[in-house]
Parts: C-alpha cells; sequence; structure tokens
C-alpha cells in the first residue's frame, strides 16, 4: 500500500529479508552477532567511562578516542536491534520513516566515523612528527573545532540522502534483500530517474572518504619518514607501536566499507549473500574491533580496565 506525499508516493513500510540465500541459518547466525553488539555496547561504554573519569586522560588523542566510541554506539545500535528482530522473530517490516532514519545514522556516522579517524592520523602526525609543538597546535580550542566540523560534516553531506529519496515515487516492489535500510538499496526500490542521487552519492563518497583517505595516507607517511630517521631502535619500536593501533583500526573500517560501497554500485556478479554478510560486518566489526584494540594497545586504558576488574574481585 502506498502513502501520498506532495509530490511523490512512497510505501507504509518495506519488507528487510534479513540474509537471503542462508534463511535456514539465520536463527543460528543472530548469536554470534548479538555477542558482536554485546561486545561493542559494552566496549564502547567503558572506553567512554574512563575517558570521562580520568582526567589524565582529557588529551586530544582520547577526546577523538572518545567521539570514535560514541560514533561506534550510534552506529551499531541503529542497526542491530531490528536485524537481530528479524533473524529471531521475523519481524521483516520496518515503517518507511524508520527505514529512512536508519540509512541516515548509518551514512552521516559512518562519514562521522571516517573523519573521526582522519582527525586522529592528524594527532599522531603531529604527536611523533612535531612533538614540541604538539599542546601549542592542537590546543583544546582547536580539537574542538575539528570535531564539531567532523560532526556537522557528517550530518549535512548525508541529510540530502534522505531528502531526495522522500521526494520520489516508488515502485510497487517493497522488498530490500538485507538486514537494514542502505542507500543504494532503498534507491532501487524508486520508479524514477536516479542519476542525481546516483552522482550525489559518488560526491558525498568521494569528497569525505576520498579526502580523508588521503589526508591519513599523507599523514602516516609523513610519520614513517619520520619513525625512520629516529636514532634509537627502541624509539623507533615504541613510536611504531603507538601508531599500530589506529592503523588496525583504518584498516577495520575502510576495507568492508570500500567493499560494500563498491559491489553496491559495480559488483553484480558478486553472490547477493556475500554482499549481505559484508554489509552486515561493516556496521559490527569496526565497533566491536575499536574498543579491544584501544584496550589492548593503549597502556593507559588497559590499566584502567584492569585496575577496575581488581577492585571487585573479593
Amino acid at each position: 500500500m502506498l502513502a501520498s506525499g506532495n509530490s511523490s508516493s512512497h510505501p507504509v513500510s518495506f519488507i528487510l529479508l534479513g540474509i537471503p540465500g542462508l534463511e535456514e541459518s539465520q536463527f543460528w547466525i543472530a548469536f554470534p552477532f548479538c555477542v558482536m553488539y554485546v561486545v561493542a555496547t559494552v566496549g564502547n561504554i567503558t572506553v567512554l567511562h574512563i575517558i570521562r573519569t580520568d582526567h589524565t586522560l582529557h588529551e586530544p588523542m582520547y577526546f577523538f578516542l572518545a567521539m570514535l566510541a560514541i560514533t561506534d554506539l550510534v552506529l551499531s545500535t541503529s542497526t542491530q536491534p531490528k536485524m537481530l528482530a528479524i533473524l529471531w522473530f521475523h519481524t521483516h517490516e520496518i515503517e518507511y520513516h524508520a527505514c529512512l532514519i536508519q540509512v541516515f545514522f548509518i551514512h552521516a556516522f559512518s562519514s562521522v566515523e571516517s573523519g573521526v579517524l582522519m582527525a586522529m592520523a592528524l594527532d599522531r602526525y603531529v604527536a611523533i612528527c612535531l612533538p614540541l609543538r604538539h599542546s601549542s597546535i592542537l590546543t583544546p580550542s582547536v580539537v574542538g573545532k575539528l570535531g564539531a566540523v567532523v560532526m556537522m560534516r557528517g550530518l549535512l553531506w548525508v541529510s540530502p540522502f534522505c531528502f531526495m529519496v522522500s521526494r520520489m515515487p516508488f515502485c510497487s516492489n517493497q522488498i530490500i534483500p538485507q538486514s537494514y535500510c542502505e542507500h543504494m538499496a532503498v534507491l532501487k526500490l524508486v520508479c524514477a530517474d536516479i542519476r542525481v542521487n546516483h552522482a550525489y552519492g559518488l560526491f558525498v563518497a568521494f569528497s569525505v572518504v576520498g579526502s580523508d583517505m588521503i589526508v591519513i595516507s599523507v599523514s602516516y607517511v609523513m610519520i614513517l619518514r619520520t619513525v625512520l630517521w629516529l636514532p634509537s631502535g627502541e624509539a623507533r619500536l615504541k613510536a611504531f607501536g603507538t601508531c599500530a593501533s589506529h592503523i588496525c583500526v583504518i584498516l577495520a573500517f575502510y576495507i568492508p566499507a570500500l567493499f560494500t560501497f563498491l559491489t553496491h554500485r559495480f559488483g553484480h556478479h558478486v553472490p547477493r549473500v556475500v554482499q549481505v554478510l559484508l554489509a552486515n560486518f561493516y556496521v559490527l566489526v569496526p565497533p566491536m574491533l575499536n574498543p579491544i584494540i584501544y584496550g589492548v594497545r593503549t597502556k593507559q586504558i588497559r590499566d584502567r580496565v584492569i585496575q577496575g576488574c581488581c577492585k571487585k574481585d573479593p
């Protein structure tokens, strides 16, 4: 059934299929998904709590890490509860406006996460290449403005996605063959010329992710050059260790994100089940891995977690 708007018509709801091709296994697949979501939620809340309560961690690196944790919580929570409801309870229907809200949160906070990773790369560059000027360059004011720009960019750049889709007519097909509402998946149900939407999607992808990846790459090239010139092997090892966790987080985010983006547009021969599973990993794996990686690699956070666990022991 279609609902009429001022200049377009849209369905009352969509049907999310879950994981097409694995219908018989969806109930069991939901269990590892649930574990990953619980780890992501508990881990990111723990990181936020440690950073908030420990005043020695009120530095640029940890401010960006707190932003990353908030972004991961929003990104995973915008998809996982509905995904688990589909896989366990077969509640496949999602209301039209709820679907557009999900599109907005997924793409806006993916953009924010990319921007936060870029900001963290800049912080590592200044800390390693310009250590004596770190506090004067990345002042609290500069860090706050950079965080605000990253947040506003994500929200403002993605908002037109939902606005443009909401003004377009939909076909009678209301089935989205995956576990959550993604921009390209919703766009495929539109009965109109979507070339402008495609063009804007590519513009956002290249202007946001493309520019962030360039800044990250240049930052780490400069870091690598500086580290290799350090006279002490121990100093080089320490500098590499400082950056290792951030590089792991970058790879965990960009590899599934780029694969998902490319297969939606060009991967017509990639099996549907592979596309859907990787799209699920894209919103599940980074939020789960980020607090684990930083918890293990960052001594201050690791020590606080250990202290908290020891205090609970009898």
